[in-house]
């Protein structure tokens, strides 16, 4: 499976590390693993081509800001261990993009279209009293401007290619 993502800068990488170790029974993300995923790309699809498709389809497009407000938590996952602890990012440049790409590639059930909830995973599993209290905490927001998305291959845990903004 290919994802279109959004690298996240050390500052956000960093406090979801740290906001992990209050989670000592769920699996944290861990170093290089945290990112922001735009939109699910599918599988059956080349790493040339998709980049060549996301050049095309973001012809024009602006960096824009993003922003990391909170924390919360999905009780129970659409797919793998819950709870699901993460922080919270609120950007409408992010909508815009994710919007314009369910046209091109079909929404995922139960993660996009108007299921999507941007966010940076900190862990997944484990206690669900602990996400709860971590949940409660406020966080100094943290602000960057994306300039760079990145297509992951999920199988292999890394970007395979990357597109710069604008392009």
């Amino acid at each position: 499976m290919y994802s279109l993502n959004v690298p996240v800068p050390a500052a956000v990488a960093r406090l979801a590390s740290d906001l992990a170790r209050e989670l000592p029974l769920a699996r944290e993300r861990t170093r290089g693993e945290h990112t922001l995923v735009l939109k699910r790309l599918g599988q059956d699809r080349s790493v040339p081509r998709l980049r060549a498709q996301m050049r095309e389809y973001l012809a024009g497009q602006q960096p824009f800001e993003a922003q990391v407000t909170g924390i919360d938590y999905f009780a129970q996952a659409t797919d793998g261990p819950s709870p699901v602890v993460y922080l919270t990012v609120e950007s409408p440049g992010l909508w815009d993009i994710h919007e314009q790409l369910v046209e091109q590639f079909s929404p995922v059930a139960g993660f996009e279209g108007d299921d999507y909830s941007p966010h940076v995973t900190i862990a997944r599993g484990g206690d669900r009293d602990a996400a709860t209290r971590l949940a409660e905490r406020s966080i100094d927001p943290i602000t960057w401007t994306v300039s760079r998305l990145t297509v992951r291959d999920a199988r292999r845990g890394e970007p395979a290619s990357s597109v710069s903004l604008p392009v």
